[in-house]
């Protein structure tokens, strides 16, 4: 639960800074003509969208598990996740690049290029501040790894897809504030189109990134090494538990995980102890780590090496 209200603090933050960079972007295409302001006050919108798919999805996975979905509705938010990818490409990509292209063939000179510079200065500052949420609730989540590898085992898309949406945003304000300029200070127009197609070009890679992370994540991936070695422990710990023969986990959201633990027991336990087993053993699984949802215990012996 505490895992997803900081995910909420991360979307919020991101819709705040998306809707006022949007508008203030979207008022200085109109006024100066650019077109990798426009790219840029499409990006904002589209990313705004994105944020209320991402909430949508946290809303849709907290409900609880019913006859239909007995595991519960976790992948919920994967799904939404990956629709999420999938928006960044076809409208913010699709749109930047079609509307530089455009503006490439039919070059035509910008009119009040300062309020460009404003606006852009604006939401340097609104995308600043959306950042350094995202930052700060990656970084709480990272423990001492590096930032692809914490990116791949991340199980929460929420915040890895605003971090990287806000950075695709900061490297397109600086492409928009290059074209812009470029485009005055040599008299070339066509400058500015170059910037709004580098700029979908940007966000088609960062969509393409997140759709490879966030597909992983629905069909279903492992839980850390770190869980999945503890339970592994606390089983072996557990008296009547000689050995365990193999542990399966899969996330079905990123505080929901289904785990499934293969044991063998010792030979002299009647059937009532090894209920009693399973269920202190469930217990103390639990206990330590709060995101199972589901441990399923197989008695399976453990196959004699051939001598």
């Amino acid at each position: 639960m505490q895992a997803r209200g900081a995910s909420r603090k991360v979307v919020y933050a991101a819709l705040l800074g998306n809707l006022l960079v949007g508008f203030t972007k979207l008022a200085a295409a109109v006024v100066t003509g650019s077109s990798a302001m426009v790219s840029e006050a499409v990006h904002s919108f589209v990313d705004t969208g994105n944020e209320v798919l991402l909430l949508y999805g946290l809303h849709r996975a907290a409900r609880p598990a019913d006859a239909r979905h007995p595991l519960g509705h976790g992948r919920e938010l994967y799904f939404w996740s990956f629709i999420v990818t999938l928006v960044i490409f076809g409208l913010g990509a699709g749109v930047s690049i079609y509307e530089g292209v455009v503006h490439v063939l039919s070059p035509a000179p910008m009119t009040n290029p300062v309020v460009n510079y404003v606006v852009l200065g604006l939401a340097l500052v609104f995308e600043t501040g959306s950042f350094a949420v995202a930052v700060k609730a990656f970084r709480a989540r990272r423990v001492r790894r590096g930032f692809l590898e914490a990116v791949r085992d991340s199980k929460d898309p929420t915040i890895f897809i605003v971090l990287f949406e806000d950075s695709a945003a900061l490297v397109g304000i600086g492409l928009a504030l290059v074209g812009v300029a470029a485009s005055e200070v040599l008299r070339l127009p066509v400058l500015d189109g170059v910037a709004s197609i580098a700029i979908g070009v940007v966000l088609a890679l960062v969509a393409a990134y997140l759709a490879r992370e966030s597909k992983g994540l629905l069909i279903g991936e492992p839980a850390e090494s770190g869980v999945v070695a503890s339970i592994c422990a606390i089983a072996r710990a557990q008296p009547g538990i000689e050995h365990t023969t193999g542990l399966f986990t899969v996330h079905l959201g990123p505080d929901q995980v289904v785990a499934a633990i293969s044991v063998d027991f010792t030979d002299d336990l009647s059937a009532g102890d090894v209920e009693a087993i399973v269920a202190t053993l469930e217990e103390r699984v639990r206990k330590a780590h709060p995101e199972i949802v589901s441990l399923l215990v197989k008695p399976q012996a453990r196959v004699a090496r051939p001598r």
